[in-house]
């Protein structure tokens, strides 16, 4: 374990070289921080991190840089995030909660995070695995033809057409109906398999088979693969690091495109706090010169679904984690309150 005094000199290096893009030297450390030592202390120190593999000299008579330990060890001594002022606050509430449903909510989230973090944003859709059921309507188009729609409580609405054998009327659709929401209101999607079922079995025979049509359709709505998706902004801001960073874009940007990928890295975050992928961490090939941080939401307390904000190991990580964590703490305030 590093002494205190060594973490502080290292959390000014990385402070210095997030801000100034340039390796940071002993002199510039006793200009811009009051450490208390003489620069022959600080020179100690740096040279026992070099050491300890906690910075690095890029070239030779060059300042130091962190590497991916150093990052990780910075953000893992962080005593405390500073929160956002009550303007910021105000200005993403007010930002978010102008969504009218959650496609809309999914956009503005996105588009949010990568202003507010200048990095490549990241927003994953709700999980239909981990929602429940809202509501279920049955709709005549004609006399063998139903319009299902299913609404989860994370404001997703599936749709779908169900073609019936024989004739139906107004007054079964609606019986269906009722049974329908009795038996699925307010449950699991991973709970409809067996509901459904019972369902279909205990009523009459002669409305058996509209109602297995009904509950197969119900399934497949449910079941639907669309929340294996990830929305993404913000690309361009990758294009600015390329200048000042040895970063090679484009691995990240076809690391990026590669959906599997994204779901698999979104999915390890945690339903606690802020997780921080850093560098090699992430063990993807093409991110590896990147971090990723990220936080779940959803309602209830229950992680729904993930977001967060991809970008080179030198971000702000103080910034991007107060960021990510307020951002996901508003659109879960969204989604419990439709």
């Amino acid at each position: 374990m590093l002494e205190d005094r060594r973490l502080a000199v290292l959390r000014a290096i990385v402070e210095d070289y997030v801000s100034t893009h340039e390796p940071v030297g002993s002199k510039a450390l006793v200009e811009r921080h009051s450490l208390g030592v003489s620069p022959a202390t600080i020179r100690n120190d740096m040279a026992a991190l070099e050491d300890e593999g906690y910075i690095a000299q890029p070239h030779t008579s060059a300042g130091r840089i962190p590497t991916d330990l150093g990052y990780r060890l910075f953000v893992d001594r962080l005593a405390a995030v500073k929160p956002l002022s009550s303007g910021e606050r105000r200005a993403i509430e007010q930002f978010l909660s102008g969504a009218v449903d959650l496609d809309d909510v999914m956009v503005r989230t996105v588009r949010l995070l990568a202003q507010v973090t200048r990095q490549v944003a990241l927003v994953q859709y709700p999980s239909l695995t981990r929602s429940s059921v809202r509501h279920v309507e049955l709709i005549s188009i004609s006399t063998t033809r139903l319009l299902l729609i299913l609404i989860a409580d994370t404001g997703r609405i599936e749709q779908r057409t169900i073609e019936i054998n024989e004739p139906i009327s107004e007054q079964l659709i609606g019986e269906l109906r009722a049974r329908l929401l009795t038996v699925v209101m307010g449950q699991p999607f991973s709970a409809l398999a067996t509901l459904l079922e019972q369902f279909t079995e205990n009523c009459e025979p002669s409305l058996r088979p509209a109602a297995a049509s009904i509950t197969a359709t119900l399934l497949d709505a449910a079941m639907e693969t669309v929340d294996e998706r990830i929305v993404l902004g913000g690309t361009a801001h990758l294009a600015r690091y390329g200048e000042a960073f040895p970063i090679d874009i484009q691995p990240v940007l076809e690391a990026l495109e590669e959906q599997v990928v994204l779901m698999r890295l979104m999915g390890e975050a945690t339903n606690s706090g802020v997780t921080v992928r850093i560098g090699q961490e992430t063990d993807v090939e093409g991110l590896q010169s990147t971090s990723l941080v990220t936080a779940r939401y959803g309602r209830h307390g229950q992680g729904l679904a993930s977001l967060g904000v991809v970008g080179p190991t030198h971000m702000d990580y103080a910034g991007a984690i107060r960021s990510v964590n307020a951002v996901s703490q508003y659109v879960t305030r969204i989604l419990e309150e439709q």
